[in-house]
């Protein structure tokens, strides 16, 4: 079961960065830099983390690296270190055959994460059948915080049928929408509004490229002789793992907005700014193949890592992106948190 102090944050909705990984040079481990990240998290003011996602880089569970234990008990230490409040939400990346993520998700559950993400990725050869078998075995373990991936990475499209079954799994607490499709988003939440545990389940955006619309917008869906209104109330993205004290800044001000039910034209531009930035950080241009060096680099330009290097070779900034992100970064000052991270990187580094 899900505790009470985090279901509530969960479902109120809040700022939830997915978490990526240090390295050094030479592609091992920089547990300092692990342990820093996650403490500038938590500084910055967010409601959780998510680690082992696919920001996290999936390659950590490879026998190669074998890195994926180490990487979740590092944020789990951090966590217990700083002495968050009890509704900080501990999400832990879960993926694989249906023996992998059962695995996973007994060492995410017995080592302190409240919530699995489960991903659908890499697993084209099971039916939409076998995804849900899959699911029912994980959230017998641990409450899920499901995901809808977009192909582009790795997600597949899925049917309406899907989600509603999906959302009719008793241990579901959360989805993350994430396909970067208005038409399969809609679906998830009409899903959802349909299914008879819609108050137990929250929204989350995973569309880094509609990250402000998501969350302005107030979903209306008739069924049978009422109108039943669904929020997508907070966010699990890799975007928000950037300029992370902003984005919780932002946050709150969507959060005033929705409560006088009233949308400022500035944070609609606002958002057109965020969209132009995550595709420079997202290298949307070339099909995304730059999002984790992208996402890196932007870290490393403010001495959060040590460098971009991701744990597969050909993970890096692709022609052209190092240039998009210099004219994000000149054009939009005020999304980035350079102040903030300055004042406080030598202290993230020494705890």
């Amino acid at each position: 079961m899900l505790g009470e102090a985090v279901k509530k944050k969960l479902l109120e909705g809040t700022v939830i960065p997915a978490h990526p990984l240090a390295l050094t040079q030479d592609r091992q481990l920089d547990e300092a830099g692990q342990r820093a990240l996650t403490r500038y998290y938590i500084d910055a003011g967010v409601g959780g983390i998510a680690v082992g996602v696919h920001t996290t880089q999936f390659e950590i569970r490879d026998p190669e690296f074998d890195l994926y234990e180490k990487v979740l008990t590092i944020a789990i230490e951090e966590t217990k270190s700083a002495d968050v409040a009890d509704d900080f939400i501990k999400v832990a990346g879960i993926c694989g055959p249906i023996e992998q993520a059962v695995r996973e998700a007994s060492f995410c559950k017995e080592i302190g994460y409240d919530l699995g993400l489960l991903s659908m990725g890499g697993l084209h050869h099971l039916t939409e059948e076998e995804l849900l078998e899959r699911a029912k075995k994980v959230a017998g373990i641990i409450p899920l915080f499901g995901f809808y991936l977009q192909p582009a990475v790795g997600g597949r499209n899925f049917s309406y049928d899907f989600w509603e079954r999906f959302a009719a799994i008793p241990n579901v607490y959360a989805i993350k929408i994430a396909p970067f499709d208005r038409y399969c988003s809609i679906d998830v939440v009409r899903a959802v509004c349909h299914s008879p545990r819609n108050e137990e389940i929250a929204l989350y955006t995973g569309n880094d490229d509609n990250i402000m619309n998501d969350l302005l917008t107030t979903f209306k869906f008739a069924i049978g002789d009422r109108m039943v209104e669904k929020n997508i109330v907070g966010g699990l993205l890799g975007h928000w793992s950037v300029w992370t004290k902003k984005v919780v800044e932002s946050f709150e001000e969507i959060k005033e907005a929705r409560k006088q039910a009233m949308i400022p034209g500035d944070l609609l531009t606002l958002g057109q700014q965020i969209t132009d930035a995550n595709a420079a950080i997202f290298d949307s241009r070339n099909s995304f193949k730059g999002s984790i060096a992208g996402i890196n680099e932007i870290l490393a330009r403010q001495g959060l890592l040590r460098g971009n290097w991701c744990l597969a070779n050909h993970e890096v900034l692709s022609p052209g992106q190092a240039e998009e992100l210099d004219r994000v970064y000149s054009s939009y000052p005020h999304l980035h948190d350079d102040e903030f991270v300055k004042e406080n990187l030598s202290k993230w580094f020494t705890k």
